[in-house]
């Protein structure tokens, strides 16, 4: 039989199962187990409860198994059941263990059909089960009925592909034997993921239920298919309606077996026993190979889970010193991280949004830019008002320059709107440092990649503790909100109250350009001929120069009194030109009432007038087509107003300019930085002065579940490294008798060998069961080494291999009646054909 700390395994596997459900997370350690598939009405769940000998699966139409359950069967004196959701409660009536699957599979998919993957883990002890874990599966199904998804068949087949694809799992593919193998849904899905059939092992159901006249001999005997076939006889649906005894039908299962004449040669290795004990040992072999890379597993679990038990070897909830420690730890490294979310840091970097200090950078250099940029100017609206202010400083004077305090007043209404982009910023940055504040008492640090386990210094631990840090840090930040916008307001404040014209971005009265460019006068030729020159135009004067660079200045004509006229060009020029005049016949250049200026397209023409009209130099007799938005006909007020208007922009970008600049330093000194350094030096004594520390530092209900999971998943792989370090990976074995010497039968008379070789090695000790002839035995031996199984059948398992061979079926020997103490002589069988 087999090494029985092999046997110790499986429920090994169990312990480990249950370790990792029940805090939540998913095994990714690939344990063994057994998948049962196959069709639905296949008779899966017959086959689960011969296994159990009890009924206690749900019964019915269509879909029932609508969620994964996870089997765990532990041979056990006492007979109950557990679900791993109801701990602690044990169920001794398998009626109501059926009641908790169905409530507990409609708690999760509703009553609806649908299906889910969330498994629900049933282990069931009784003194007639081997140890085995095998998953129930949602049968294949085809059409979708009631309320089901129209996509249920792919639903259920990418469920059954998340169990079986995975090289540590059995796959148990139950077909009726009442349909074409061929058209197995079962075997279809195995033979995609396992196509060498290494990992299959087939279980024909429903023997009883075929036709008069076939039966299914040559599939059990493996003649078909490579793979292991076991059959079976279930319950009738009359037998489950009259409750018949599982124990009753195993023994006409076997009275079956036994009387039937295409089965009864093999009915030693037909049947349920037969079966459990098969899975058993296929189950326990499947571990023994994967033993070598489950302990390296376990192995780098364990490592990975230390540092953070460590932490808990002398841990006591109510030890003050612990509390005093853990409240310390936790303020500084609080501070730590608010200080590495503000300043960025290289660790643990987010690469899916922002946050923290970068987006506090965006408040800083793309948010309150454009809050500055929306503060539109109503064109025609602002033209009046610095139309008014120039009249209004005037008074009944009728002004000859441009006034400097209709520009002041101009300038601060406009600085005066700054203020509400400028609060508006604030109040971002303090909704983001609270984000940040929140954000790091909320932070989960993972302990290990393993498992995720809340840090012990972590205040999502202590929930009153992070309340009262949220709201200390929260109540600075809105006090410190309250002197940033007053720093702020002060400098709206400071910009009013001087306006620097004398800066040096500032393009003043005398400077401001409003075009320049090549332009040429042309001249008669008496006079000197046309020359090219440099025009520079301002809101005052049209001044030209010899070339861009404006060191020699030509000529400087104002504007007072100058319009603009249309000149044809010549008969033999090219250029396109435009003169200016005096309106009260006075010389414009030297001897000339109007300098004629020419350009090379028209384009040029109509932007230059676009220019002069800026300055308030209008076309000739088409004064309508002044601006009528300054209410004015006078062309001086006109050049006055277009001139108050381009020196305001002038100045208003120098103020915000300054105002980019200055908010975000205010901002970072009076609030981000302040905040820091209280979090740094004052958050500690302001708990410690806020209320009792022992109701601070009271633990969460959920760290202390999470703390005592996570050392019992330490303790169960600890335990689990020990049984697999006293186990051996070899199996103990019955040694194989002494060949006989078989020298002296005649050649004639020996069997003929065996045509094509034997796939698989041979069984250690093969008896007529598996279709091999048997071993010659010395007399007096007994030749079926499964004599006594009739008597037990749930004794220990026999030495099987892990995958039949297939070989042709058996001859029994024939012995002399009257020579009982010869030596056993095997006769060949009836000649065939092929010989």
């Amino acid at each position: 039989m087999g090494n029985r700390g092999m046997e110790e395994l499986i429920p090994l596997i169990n312990k480990l199962q249950d370790a990792f459900s029940s805090i939540g997370q998913s095994c990714n350690l690939d344990l063994p187990q057994i998948a049962v598939v196959g069709g639905q009405s296949a008779g899966k769940s017959s086959v689960l409860e011969n296994f159990v000998g009890r009924d206690f699966l749900p019964r019915g139409s269509g879909i029932v198994t609508r969620r994964p359950l996870i089997l765990q069967l532990v041979n056990n004196k006492a007979e109950y059941a557990e679900f791993l959701h109801c701990k602690g409660k044990k169920f001794v009536d398998f009626d109501e263990v059926r009641q908790e699957i169905e409530a507990e599979t409609d708690r999760i998919t509703g009553s609806n059909k649908g299906i889910s993957p969330i498994p629900i883990n049933l282990r069931v002890y009784s003194p007639n089960v081997l140890n085995l874990t095998l998953i129930d599966l949602p049968g294949m199904t085809k059409v979708a009925v009631g309320d089901q998804p129209v996509d249920i068949e792919h639903q259920i087949r990418d469920m059954l592909l998340q169990f079986i694809t995975k090289d540590s799992c059995l796959i148990l593919a139950v077909t009726p034997a009442n349909t074409d193998l061929a058209n197995s849904d079962a075997l279809k899905i195995a033979k995609e993921v396992d196509p060498q059939g290494m990992r299959t092992i087939g279980v024909i159901t429903k023997l009883d239920l075929m036709d008069e006249g076939t039966d299914a001999r040559d599939i059990l005997e493996n003649k078909l298919s490579g793979s292991c076939y076991i059959g079976v006889v279930n319950r009738s649906q009359k037998d489950i309606d009259g409750r018949k005894d599982i124990r009753v039908a195993l023994a006409a299962e076997r009275k079956f077996f036994l009387s039937h004449p295409a089965y009864r040669h093999m009915a030693e290795r037909m049947g349920t026993p037969h079966l459990q004990k098969t899975l058993n040992q296929q189950l326990t072999n499947h571990i023994r190979d994967t033993l070598p890379g489950l302990r390296s597993k376990l192995q780098s679990q364990l490592l990975s889970l230390e540092k953070e038990v460590e932490e808990y070897k002398n841990f006591r909830p109510d030890d003050p010193t612990r509390k005093t420690k853990a409240l310390l730890q936790m303020v500084q490294q609080f501070g730590v991280d608010f200080e590495k979310c503000i300043e960025g840091s290289g660790d643990q970097v987010d690469t899916v949004e922002l946050s923290g200090g970068a987006r506090i950078n965006r408040i800083f250099h793309e948010r309150f830019p454009f809050e500055l940029v929306k503060i539109v100017f109503d064109e025609k609206e602002l033209r009046r008002e610095i139309s008014h202010a120039i009249k209004n400083v005037h008074g009944v004077r009728t002004g000859l320059f441009t006034p400097d305090l209709a520009f002041e007043a101009i300038v601060k209404k406009q600085v005066v709107k700054l203020k509400e982009p400028c609060l508006k910023c604030i109040d971002l940055v303090i909704q983001e440092l609270i984000n940040t504040v929140r954000q790091c008492t909320n932070k989960v640090l993972v302990g290990c990649d393993f498992c995720r386990i809340l840090c012990i210094s972590n205040l999502g631990s202590y929930p009153r503790l992070r309340e009262e840090t949220e709201r200390i840090v929260t109540t600075h930040v809105r006090e410190r909100e309250g002197k940033t916008k007053d720093q702020v307001l002060l400098l709206i404040d400071i910009e009013l109250s001087y306006i620097n014209t004398n800066h040096e971005d500032f393009i003043g009265f005398a400077k401001y350009v409003i075009r320049k460019g090549w332009l040429t006068i042309n001249i008669s030729i008496m006079k000197g001929g046309s020359k090219e020159y440099w025009f520079v135009l301002t809101a005052e004067s049209l001044s030209w120069y010899k070339d861009e660079e404006e060191k020699e200045k030509k000529y400087m004509l104002p504007l007072d009194n100058l319009k603009l006229r249309d000149v044809e060009k010549g008969f033999m020029s090219t250029k396109h030109i435009f003169a200016i005049f005096n309106t009260e016949q006075r010389n414009v250049y030297k001897d000339l009432r109007q300098i004629e200026l020419a350009c090379d397209t028209q384009e040029d023409v109509d932007s230059w007038k676009a220019s002069f009209l800026r300055a308030g130099v209008y076309p000739e007799k088409d004064q309508d087509a002044a601006p009528t938005d300054t209410f004015s006909m006078d062309p001086q007020l006109e050049r006055q107003v277009e001139t108050i208007r381009n020196l305001v922009d002038s100045y208003i970008g120098i103020v915000n300019k300054s105002i980019r600049d200055l908010m975000p330093k205010t901002i970072m000194h009076l609030m981000i930085n302040s905040t820091k350094d209280f979090i740094h030096s004052e958050l500690l004594a302001y708990l410690y002065s806020s209320g009792d520390q022992n109701s601070l530092m009271e633990e969460s209900v959920d760290q202390a579940q999470r703390r005592d999971e996570m050392l019992r998943m330490y303790h169960a792989l600890k335990e689990a490294l020990g049984i697999i370090g006293d186990i051996s990976t070899s199996t103990v074995s019955v040694p194989v008798p002494p060949p006989v010497n078989d020298s002296w039968i005649p050649e004639a008379s020996r069997p003929p060998a065996v045509r094509g070789p034997t796939p698989g090695p041979p069984p250690l000790n093969p008896s007529p069961a598996f279709g091999a002839p048997p071993i010659p035995s010395r007399p007096g031996q007994p030749v079926n080494a499964f004599s006594n199984s009739s008597q037990d059948p749930f004794s220990a398992p026999p030495q099987i291999p892990s995958r039949p061979a297939r070989v042709p079926p058996g001859v029994p020997s024939r012995r002399p009646p009257g020579a009982p103490h010869r030596p056993t002589i095997i006769r060949p069988a009836e000649p065939s054909l092929l010989d």
